[in-house]
C-alpha cells in the first residue's frame, strides 16, 4: 500500500462522513450529490485496490494476508450497498447510513495500513 493513497482515502471518506453528519443534523436524507461523493472514494478504493495487488505480486504483501484482503473486499461493499439503502431511505436516517459507512471506510482504511505493516 502506499501512505499517501490510503491517506486519501480516509480524508476522503471523512469529508463525506462530516457532509453526512451536517445532512443528519439538519435532519435532511442524502441528496444525489453525496451519492456521487461516495462514488468518488469508492474510485479512490478501487484504485488502491489495483495498487495493493500489484504491490503484493511485487513484493511481500501485508503481515496479515486474510484480513488485509478481507478489509479490501468488505471495504468496496460498504459504500455502494449504503448508497442504495440511503436512496431507497428517503428521511434523515439515510444521511446517518452513510455517515456510519464512510467512518467504517476510513477505520477500515487505517487498519489496513496497519496491516500492511505501515502504521
Amino acid at each position: 500500500m502506499i501512505l499517501p493513497l490510503a491517506l486519501a482515502v480516509v480524508v476522503l471518506a471523512a469529508v463525506l462522513a462530516s457532509w453526512a453528519a451536517l445532512w443528519a443534523v439538519r435532519d435532511r436524507p442524502v441528496v444525489l450529490n453525496q451519492l456521487w461523493g461516495a462514488a468518488v472514494v469508492e474510485g479512490a478504493l478501487l484504485v488502491q485496490l489495483v495498487v495493493a495487488v500489484v504491490m503484493s505480486a511485487r513484493g511481500p504483501g501485508p503481515a496479515e494476508h486474510g484480513t488485509f484482503w478481507g478489509y479490501a473486499a468488505a471495504g468496496l461493499l460498504i459504500l455502494p450497498l449504503a448508497g442504495a439503502w440511503a436512496f431507497a431511505e428517503r428521511t434523515r436516517w439515510s444521511s446517518v447510513v452513510l455517515l456510519v459507512a464512510a467512518v467504517t471506510v476510513a477505520f477500515m482504511q487505517w487498519r489496513m495500513l496497519q496491516t500492511w505493516g505501515i502504521s
